[in-house]
């Protein structure tokens, strides 16, 4: 159905105006014609004035999510395709695509939907109940790009299965889409091999995020001792062995993944110098300075502590107590890895915190990197939900 017209109250769509892809259920005047939830809708501001099309659902506190600019775009399979083959151009062009996100969501104007690329399988996540309508026609024309370009994707695993398809009134998915396979994919990112459990693994199965990071470390972590904290199935901790560390320890609280980590460390031959053990990081660090153990590099790679604006100054009292604490263990001269992965945690409110923390602990930092996420996840600019990693690279220096 296609027959809704949205109008804007006067005075709103300031973010959809500004590059943004959301309307809010409290930025509507009023709403003609009749319509079901997921169906693309018209929008319209407050003096008719098109503004582009996109698809509703009342369940959801952002009631309209934007596909188009152009109100006058028919929304079909043509329209699907292109928008597709426009994404995976994109990552053929800034990124090793072995294994990628071919498509980030409102970043390449497809709302509500991520693909990443594991070698020869593909994991979709569809988070918004139109595009959830769309599915079946993406899913065949996504495999049907990729096979043009001599890429044979060999099983489709779908993993919606969060909260978020909650607020949007829909159940949750942990599935295969057609043929069944081994789920757990052999994948190798930067030289480093790893098994990637797009069934059971957090998100799509691995965080392809922080691609361009984890080679960050890989090229300071020669000769080094290395605490790779909130290790998760180990990615930066290997990365660090591949770079020639001399040591490594990942901690992690999940036993879950400390046993994948050690797999990942196996798969790649690293043996005695990397170990993986479980423990809390809050309690483990603050241990570790008590007992004057130092590290040449200290690496903090924390889930989220905020997913909400009203929760930003709990999370930054938690970032400061983790870098508080990480800072404390790194060697006078040693390197400190930090991120953040909150879009709520500004970049601004990041390096306020990380000064706050340094000062606490009587500690310079000396700036060798700033990152964000790798450029398969891409920053709409206008749309601040997609800037959301943090990556610092420190060198810690006592105070003089």
């Amino acid at each position: 159905m296609d027959n809704a017209v949205i109008t804007l109250k006067k005075g709103e769509g300031r973010t959809l105006k500004a590059g943004g892809m959301w309307v809010y259920d409290n930025e509507i005047a009023s709403i003609r014609g009749s319509y079901e939830n997921g169906d693309i809708v018209r929008v319209e501001d407050f003096d008719g004035y098109p503004m582009g099309k996109g698809f509703i659902n009342d369940n959801s506190v952002i009631r309209i999510r934007m596909m188009t600019r152009d109100a006058d775009a028919v929304i079909d399979e043509h329209f699907l395709r292109e928008r597709l083959q426009r994404a995976w151009d994109y990552r053929k062009a800034v990124i090793d695509t072995g294994s990628c996100r071919i498509v980030f969501g409102e970043a390449d104007y497809l709302p509500g939907l991520v693909i990443d690329k594991y070698e020869d399988v593909l994991v979709i996540q569809v988070s918004a109940l139109g595009m959830d309508r769309m599915k079946e026609q993406v899913v065949p024309l996504m495999t049907d790009i990729l096979e043009q370009d001599g890429m044979h994707i060999r099983g489709i695993y779908e993993r919606s299965d969060g909260k978020y398809r909650d607020l949007e009134g829909m159940e949750r998915i942990n599935d295969f889409i057609g043929d069944r396979f081994d789920t757990k994919v052999p994948i190798a990112e930067n030289n480093v091999k790893y098994y990637v459990d797009v069934k059971e693994g957090q998100k799509t199965g691995f965080f392809l995020d922080q691609k361009i990071n984890r080679l960050a470390v890989q090229k300071i972590s020669r000769g080094r001792e290395v605490l790779d904290c909130f290790t998760h199935t180990g990615s930066f901790a290997l990365n660090a062995a591949y770079g020639g560390a001399a040591q490594v320890t990942g901690v992690d609280a999940s036993e879950t993944a400390i046993e994948q980590a050690r797999e990942n460390a196996r798969l790649n031959g690293f043996g005695d110098s990397v170990r993986f053990a479980r423990a809390d990081v809050l309690d483990l660090l603050p241990m570790l300075a008590q007992q004057g153990k130092e590290y040449d590099l200290v690496i903090l790679d924390p889930p989220a502590f905020t997913k909400s604006r009203k929760s930003v100054k709990k999370a930054i009292k938690g970032y400061r107590e983790i870098n508080m604490k990480g800072m404390k263990i790194v060697k006078n001269g040693g390197f400190l890895a930090t991120c953040s992965c909150s879009h709520f945690m500004t970049n601004d409110l990041f390096m306020q915190m990380l000064s706050q923390a340094a000062s606490s602990v009587h500690k310079r930092l000396k700036q060798v990197e700033f990152n964000t996420q790798a450029p398969d996840h891409p920053i709409l600019w206008g749309m601040d939900e997609t800037n959301y990693l943090k990556f610092y690279i420190f060198q810690v220096l006592d105070e003089f």
